[in-house]
């Protein structure tokens, strides 16, 4: 009985999400790209805000000149940490294209 117990703990703990904030990695200004990451421990549901994220990389993208940016691709999984064959940790990473040209406030393009 006592097993049962905790098999039933385990997998309530396995189903539990949790929002992660995800954090600049890399930023390629001639290309336009922005890669946030955040980590998944094992026997977590992380997720992220894609409002957050999408602000994030909006920031970054102006202060390379660009106006915007848009979520692109499907996040990538790489294992961060690993004990024997079990992966105990992922790293998330999701990837933004920059796009448009951002104007400097009160600049005017006819001069």
């Amino acid at each position: 009985m006592k097993n049962v117990i905790i098999a039933g703990a385990l997998l309530l703990l396995a189903g539990c999400t949790i929002t992660r904030q995800a954090e600049v990695s890399h930023v390629d200004a001639p290309n336009g790209v922005v890669r946030l990451n955040y980590n998944q421990a094992m026997l977590q549901n992380a997720r992220y805000d894609a409002y957050l994220t999408n602000g994030t990389a909006t920031r970054e993208c102006q202060s390379m000149g660009y106006a915007t940016a848009s979520f692109y691709g499907e996040p990538i999984k790489t294992c961060s940490l690993v004990s024997g064959s079990v992966c105990l940790n992922e790293t998330m990473t999701i990837q933004y294209k920059c796009l448009g040209y951002a104007t400097r406030p009160g600049a005017n393009p006819w001069y």
